[in-house]
């Protein structure tokens, strides 16, 4: 796509608020693949690659998860697309969560897979080793800190990571939205927090999921959540929750669209 929109991936059809997939830091659309055919079957369902990430990489909006808000924001006046329920993993998370602040007569729901901005917390380190990884052990020794202790890391999602770094200027991309992420000062490296006022004044459904050996985005960032929002915490998973819980996953969104009742 070019810099007049995002790349999506858009399965199902019908005149009910499409579901939006969000993916997380230097991913891209395709790990909802499973999710997408399952609950494509009754709605339109749109899995975009965000701002500098694959089908996406030219387009305008690289940089925080508040430039790559605006861009998803303009993307979905440009499809027609009024309201919509948002699913966000991570950075896409952030991002989901900062569109419904913006806009929330846009968004039906949200359901956040371990998301970005709900604390100052987060591991810059296995980050900026994912951002530089080039080949298939590379990202194997990142992906080991980031799935669960006892977890299996799919072949094919490496092999994915792998070929969407090959892309001209990828590296130099992920290097960009990674140094946008980070706050640094005299404390240390954190991340952006999105205001917790920002949050409370969600009247949406929101369904927060978090996995208690998650190493990038610590679980105690779910503990203090505003108190209409619903925490589902998994015991022994990590921060890839959509490879990790895909059935609870699945099952959570599901509840969350369900109570809308759209």
């Amino acid at each position: 796509m070019t810099a007049d929109g995002l790349y999506a991936l858009q399965k199902g059809e019908g005149d009910r608020p499409p579901l939006v997939f969000l993916h997380g830091f230097a991913a891209g659309s395709f790990v909802w693949s499973h999710l997408q055919d399952a609950l494509s079957v009754d709605r339109r369902t749109l899995a975009f690659d965000l701002p500098g990430h694959g089908g996406s990489a030219s387009s305008s909006g690289v940089g925080g998860g508040g430039r790559m808000a605006k861009a998803l924001i303009a993307d979905l006046d440009r499809r027609g697309v009024v309201r919509a329920h948002l699913v966000g993993h991570s950075m896409g998370g952030a991002v989901a969560a900062l569109v419904a602040a913006r806009q929330p007569q846009r968004v039906a729901s949200l359901t956040l897979l371990a998301p970005g901005g709900f604390g100052a917390e987060i591991n810059h380190r296995l980050l900026r080793r994912y951002a530089l990884a080039d080949n298939g052990q590379d990202f194997i020794a990142c992906l080991e800190e980031m799935f669960g202790w006892n977890a299996t890391i799919p072949q094919k999602f490496v092999l994915r990571l792998t070929d969407l770094r090959k892309a001209d200027g990828a590296a130099d991309r992920m290097k960009q939205i990674m140094q946008s992420i980070f706050v640094e000062d005299d404390a240390g490296v954190s991340q952006g927090v999105i205001r917790r006022e920002l949050l409370a004044a969600l009247d949406m459904p929101v369904k927060v999921l978090w996995g208690t050996q998650d190493r990038v985005l610590p679980t105690r960032q779910s503990h203090r959540l505003p108190a209409l929002f619903a925490a589902h915490v998994f015991e022994n998973t990590g921060h890839m929750l959509i490879e990790e819980r895909p059935y609870e996953v699945e099952t959570l969104i599901r509840q969350n669209i369900a109570s809308v009742g759209d």
